[in-house]
């Protein structure tokens, strides 16, 4: 499963107003993985910004007057989600405002050209009705460190949706690309590993544990009125 977290920033809130997008972000997962692809993309939005947007991201009209404009960066967006599913927090906004720049192309909207978008906003609300669901709080919430996040940056936060939506759907508890375990006998990349040279600790109990032991499976026979599985098998007969 391929799937494409997306964030944007723009120069305000209305692409009906003539709002434009000015920076773009992408981070690619595959099974729920991080691949290491992503795009990052500013944009030139031939308008200035908001004095509320640029609040937020702090992108500049002099730093944006000399990146290039949208549709020199279309085909190459367009060839990176293609056919993914691409998840945003409050997909409204940014479809939006990707629908309107690619009319301007003379292009499809957005969800043509994907093969499915995800609202993590709206499963936040169905997950924690009633609370603050913004991606900062759903950062705090679930203990997804934010601490560079002091302005709004796309790939940056495209970043942390991933990770917020890992553990808001609870495949694992992070990103982190964990080193593969094999039980004996298995192997990793078709060499077989040998555990025969690892030494196996046994730590005996003491006579308090072993009687504290006694004492929990004496409550749980109790409760169940004697018939727990061991009891059954304590009282069949040795086989021959």
């Amino acid at each position: 499963m391929r799937q494409v977290f997306l964030d944007t920033e723009t120069t305000g809130l209305s692409p009906e107003s003539g709002d434009r997008i000015i920076e773009i972000g992408c981070i690619e997962l595959v099974n729920r993985r991080l691949t290491g692809r992503s795009k990052h993309f500013y944009v030139n939005p031939q308008r200035p910004n908001s004095d509320d947007a640029l609040k937020i991201h702090g992108l500049t009209d002099d730093f944006l007057a000399d990146k290039p404009l949208f549709a020199a960066v279309a085909d190459e967006l367009v060839e990176f989600l293609q056919g993914a599913e691409i998840v945003i927090h409050n997909a409204a906004f940014d479809v939006g405002f990707m629908d309107a720049e690619f009319a301007r192309l003379g292009r499809p909207p957005f969800a043509s050209m994907v093969s499915k978008v995800t609202d993590t906003l709206s499963l936040a609300r169905e997950m924690y009705p009633g609370k603050s669901n913004s991606l900062d709080a759903l950062c705090r919430r679930l203990e997804v460190d934010n601490s560079n996040r002091t302005l709004h940056g796309a790939l940056l936060d495209a970043g942390l949706l991933a990770e917020v939506y890992i553990r808001m759907t609870r495949g694992q508890d992070s990103l982190v690309i964990d080193v593969a375990q094999a039980d004996a006998g298995s192997a990793i990349n078709g060499v077989a590993i040998d555990l025969s040279s690892f030494e196996l600790i046994i730590v005996e109990p003491s006579a308090e544990e072993l009687a504290a032991h006694a004492r929990v499976l004496a409550d749980l026979d109790k409760a169940s009125g004697g018939r727990t599985l061991w009891r059954q098998e304590r009282a069949e007969p040795a086989m021959a």
